[in-house]
């Protein structure tokens, strides 16, 4: 059935599951491009808990201030407060001996360590995970181009310094001296990051949040851009729009009713009950008129009855499984005189928001030939999420009709995702027009077309590549759908079996990943990909080619150039457009 037709016919609606897969992160578990200190960092801690104890007090021994006699002030060659001695600029080699000059002061490695010998062995441990956290943060620091992030770790150094000042006073301090001590830069794994912080951390390429902030508030002025909704319909808006519009007129109203043994029959809701009995029956000619006016009375059942002027004209009966996590759909219509009006979308959208809001995120329907249209446009598939065990034997199987699920996303406003999705184009509209109130220069009319020419390469236009336009990505888009879908299909595969491709197998754990989605806005995986490849979300190579760039950019902007995860997005990301390349969706 038609969305245009609103529930033409009805639907014997029995439940369903169908899903728009969430994005989740852009590693994966088990080694995704989650933090480097989860994995690499916490092999070397283990590396070195393992380790006897002089290879301890020699890795110890070159942040530890010296204990020599004659009052000697190094505070060790890799402390942050060297003495007056310029300290050698090369590498620490590999091993170091404690019998070995220090590299800022005459005396032995040995005298450095002095105040450790009878420290126990997990003290001993503790100061030498701080010693590798330091480490990583120093590297990250002179390794960091981009002055905001590189002014983030500093103000890490600073909040940590002055909680490990009392740090035992045995790393980096000098008799006592607790200024002098290591800053560690480690944040507990459910504190998320501060703020302030994250506003530095931006994803590359992304629009700053400042400018969105700034357009939408010129788009909510009534004065700007489209001016305040009307009842005067474009050919490009959206299917439930008119519905909507005439529920904030009051014009229409959606109310979940249904009969009780409990309380005290209420006679408008049980004319209301009658008039559903009427519309199913007839919308739905081929079900028996008992069996429908036996379930709309049903105490088990419930039905999203539509309002309008007093009378009703269309609802949606179901019955609710709390306890399996679904819902049956078991009616759906709307009487024909009031279809093609949004109705049946605006419907669905009511009852999505009424599960969110009792924690049930899953339908379940049998859908007939003339409403499979309508369900599918409801984000309703075939491909059933909930798990057969939950539902076999709690629902009727209606013979010649489908079965249709439907998942919910929590986080999605249904009943304004049209408004919504429609406030998005608006604001890329208007990033547009500022982009082009940037390019001042006018140029000249082109005039070769009047000597002849036919044609000219769009680069040669003067102008165009100051607009911001690229001519890279050209390349053939394929129209077959099929074709499309069988190319990109092949290509996924074979990024997926790549051996670079472990990291971005599946979304970022939390738990793996303190504060990763506060960093990264917009996360993407593999799973995700395939997930979106065999529902057809793909319908243009841009879009696949979108999804698969912002997993590598998302984890080179988490993880530090010198980590295993960003170099597997730089290896990865190769064989990624070399495959493009080959099956010729973009120019070689």
């Amino acid at each position: 059935m038609s969305e245009g037709a609103g529930v033409q016919q009805g639907s014997p609606a029995i439940g369903a599951a169908g899903s728009a897969p969430a994005a989740p992160g852009a590693g994966g578990t088990e080694g995704s491009g989650a933090t480097v200190g989860s994995a690499r960092i916490a092999a070397k801690k283990a590396q070195l808990r393992s380790s006897p104890r002089p290879k301890k007090l020699e890795k110890l021994g070159v942040y530890s201030s010296c204990k020599a006699e004659g009052a000697c002030k190094c505070n060790g060659w890799k402390s942050q407060n060297p003495p007056p001695t310029p300290p050698r600029t090369d590498q620490q080699p590999n091993t170091v001996n404690l019998l070995e000059p220090c590299r800022s002061c005459s005396h032995t490695l040995g005298d450095h360590v002095t105040h450790l010998e009878n420290v126990s062995e997990e003290e001993m441990n503790r100061l030498l995970g701080i010693v590798l956290d330091v480490e990583y943060l120093y590297t990250c620091v002179h390794k960091e181009e981009d002055a905001d992030t590189k002014q983030v770790y500093f103000s890490l150094f600073k909040v940590s310094h002055s909680s490990t000042s009392n740090s035992n006073e045995l790393i980096v301090c000098s008799r006592g001296n607790s200024e002098s001590s290591i800053p560690v830069a480690k944040r507990k794994p459910s504190e998320p990051i501060p703020h302030d912080e994250t506003k530095k951390l931006r994803i590359v390429g992304d629009i700053p949040m400042e400018l969105i902030n700034e357009v939408m508030a010129t788009i909510t002025d009534p004065t700007s851009m489209l001016g305040p909704e009307t009842s005067l319909l474009s050919a490009h808006s959206a299917r439930d729009e008119a519905a909507r519009l005439e529920e904030r007129r009051g014009v229409i109203e959606f109310h979940v009713i249904g009969n009780s043994l409990n309380q005290k029959p209420n006679k408008r809701i049980l004319m209301w009950l009658v008039g559903l009995q009427n519309v199913f029956s007839h919308q739905l000619p081929r079900m028996p008129k008992e069996y429908i006016t036996r379930l709309v009375f049903d105490p088990k059942h419930k039905t999203l009855s539509l309002i309008k002027d007093g009378r009703v004209i269309g609802g949606i009966c179901f019955r609710m499984f709390p306890s399996q996590g679904f819902t049956e759909i078991v009616f759906c219509a709307v009487t024909s005189n009031e279809q093609v009006k949004g109705y049946g979308t605006h419907l669905m959208n009511h009852l999505k928001e009424y599960h969110i809001k009792h924690d049930i995120l899953n339908f379940l329907t049998y859908a007939d030939e003339y409403a499979i249209g309508y369900f599918k446009k409801q984000g309703f598939s075939k491909d059933i999420k909930v798990p057969k065990a939950k539902y076999l034997g709690y629902i009727k199987d209606y013979e010649g009709a489908t079965l249709m699920g439907c998942e919910l996303n929590p986080s999605i406003p249904y009943t304004e995702f049209s408004v919504i999705i429609k406030k998005q184009k608006e604001i890329i509209k208007k990033l547009i027009e500022r982009k082009q109130a940037q390019i001042r220069k006018v140029y000249p009319g082109l005039s070769c077309f009047k000597e002849g020419v036919r044609q000219i390469p769009i680069e040669s236009i003067p102008g165009i590549r100051e607009t911001g336009w690229k001519p890279v990505g050209k390349g053939k888009e394929l129209k077959d759908p099929d074709q499309l879908y069988s190319t990109l299909k092949t290509i996924l595969q074979h990024v997926k079996s790549h051996q670079n491709a472990w990291p971005f197998m599946e979304p970022v754990k939390k738990t793996e990943a303190p504060g990763y989605y506060q960093v990264i806005r917009f996360p993407m995986d593999l799973k995700t990909m395939s997930e979106r490849l065999k529902s057809r979300y793909y319908t243009t190579r841009k879009l696949f080619m979108a999804d698969m760039q912002r997993i590598f950019t998302n984890c080179r902007e988490y993880n530090p150039p010198e980590s295993q995860y960003y170099k597997c997005a730089n290896l990865l990301e190769k064989v990624f457009y070399t495959k493009i390349k080959e099956a010729g969706l973009i120019e070689k």
